[in-house]
């Protein structure tokens, strides 16, 4: 993020974008009265009322009264669910991605812990309305790039963010959520499925992959091992001490002060990420996961939450079983791993409901699907306490839509964030318009 303060100030200037603001108020209390309530906390609630008051869900339930002066929105027929997040994205730090101006996701340098996405995200980002428009509330915007999130070392920490808000300071939940590591790569890559993508090793043994592999942990760990240091001697009163940026970010996560979310994907790199973690004292998330399954007992067994990407994808390599990817979350689920879905992008963030969509598919039980795009992120992130479920006292961040929030053919008809209705219009509504308006020309008979 060597631009991140200029980018955030004119790059995105060649971006035809504007923040979205919350609907204009008239009450700061709103009920939703008679709708089917997915509570995902506590099972489904039939001709339901939910209310929501100065931003915090008040009351939830079947008999529920509508306070006075609440604005009320006629809910029959219809259905509510939490708000949707993505466990992982971009939103926020990248635009175009063929424009490099437009784009502030990543640094020059494989070791930033000392760099927060927060100071990055760009609120007028186009991309914002158009995933909230499909159901997206919340997201951890991350830098490092996307899925397997380059090459190895410390990307720097994620932001938890709303999606609304004129400012980042008005969309922030978290400023340092999670610390982001891309985990050096060991497995040997021989091409895409099908033949298509191209291959991780370069031609190299399996022998010379595993030493570069193994030189890259020591250098990990030579990184984590002076962050110790640093916090030994500023605990101790040093007054020799340097200040030391770097250093001074990461000994947070020391002894799980603050999450540590890792990007690796073969189960050898997942394995000694896990070794790691335990020798550090690590608040553990895996991200990617890929190769999971062959590692699912030991996940569940020390209890390590997987953030999978996209299954909308091809399987990873050429000997992969066609339905990899659908597969994996029902598998990693049914061995006791708590999953989340994310889509580690910016322009595909709108997809996710699709996503847990379509692992149902393939065995993962439907109301899992939507409690890993719900409770099960907000749970691995730490925030469940306000987010993930319609309870009482949480964040008003949900939406009421005419469907499933996971099946495509269904439309969200109001969003709220912190317990506000938000704009729906976007590029891609605002396009439709302009297209549908076209006129005709007449042909001469």
């Amino acid at each position: 993020m060597r631009r991140m303060t200029n980018a955030a100030i004119g790059a995105f200037a060649i971006v035809a974008a504007s923040a979205q603001p919350a609907v204009a108020q008239t009450s700061d209390t709103y009920a939703i009265q008679g709708a089917t309530l997915h509570t995902v906390a506590n099972g489904t609630i039939e001709s339901g009322t939910i209310v929501v008051r100065a931003g915090r869900i008040v009351a939830v339930g079947a008999g529920v009264d509508v306070p006075a002066g609440a604005e009320v929105i006629d809910g029959t027929g219809k259905h509510v669910f939490p708000g949707l997040v993505d466990a992982m994205s971009s939103l926020g730090l990248t635009e175009i991605g063929a424009v490099p101006m437009t784009s502030d996701n990543s640094e020059l340098g494989a070791w930033n812990p000392h760099l927060n996405a927060h100071t990055a995200i760009h609120p007028a980002s186009e991309h914002i309305p158009v995933a909230r428009a499909n159901g997206i509330t919340h997201t951890l915007a991350v830098p490092g790039g996307g899925r397997g999130g380059g090459s190895a070392g410390i990307a720097g920490q994620g932001t938890l963010i709303h999606l609304d808000g004129w400012t980042v300071e008005e969309m922030e939940i978290q400023k340092a959520a999670a610390m982001v590591i891309n985990w050096p790569r060991m497995s040997v890559r021989r091409g895409g499925f099908g033949g298509f993508g191209g291959g991780g090793g370069g031609g190299r043994s399996f022998s010379e992959l595993e030493r570069q592999f193994n030189d890259q942990v020591a250098e990990m760990e030579a990184w984590f091992e002076a962050a110790a240091h640093y916090k030994q001697a500023i605990e101790s009163g040093s007054s020799r001490l340097a200040r030391d940026l770097q250093l001074e970010n990461l000994m947070k996560v020391l002894d799980g002060g603050m999450k540590v979310i890792v990007r690796a994907d073969g189960h050898r790199e997942i394995e000694s990420a896990i070794e790691f973690a335990e020798k550090w004292n690590l608040d553990l998330t895996i991200a990617g996961g890929s190769g999971a399954r062959e590692i699912a007992g030991l996940l569940a067994e020390k209890q390590v939450p997987v953030i999978l990407g996209p299954v909308q994808r091809l399987p990873s390599g050429e000997d992969t079983a066609y339905d990899d990817p659908n597969t994996l979350p029902g598998e990693l689920h049914d061995a006791g791993v708590e999953i989340a879905f994310a889509t580690f992008n910016s322009a595909d963030s709108r997809t996710l409901p699709y996503e847990a969509a379509n692992s149902v598919s393939w065995g993962l039980p439907r109301d899992a699907a939507l409690e890993a795009i719900t409770l099960a992120p907000a749970r691995i992130l730490g925030v469940d306490g306000d987010l993930g479920s319609l309870e009482v006292g949480k964040l008003g961040n949900l939406i009421v839509t005419d469907g499933d929030a996971m099946e495509i053919t269904t439309a969200i008809e109001h969003v709220f964030i912190k317990g506000v209705p938000v704009d729906l219009e976007n590029k891609h509504s605002r396009l439709w318009e302009k297209y549908k308006a076209r006129p005709t020309k007449k042909i001469a008979t």
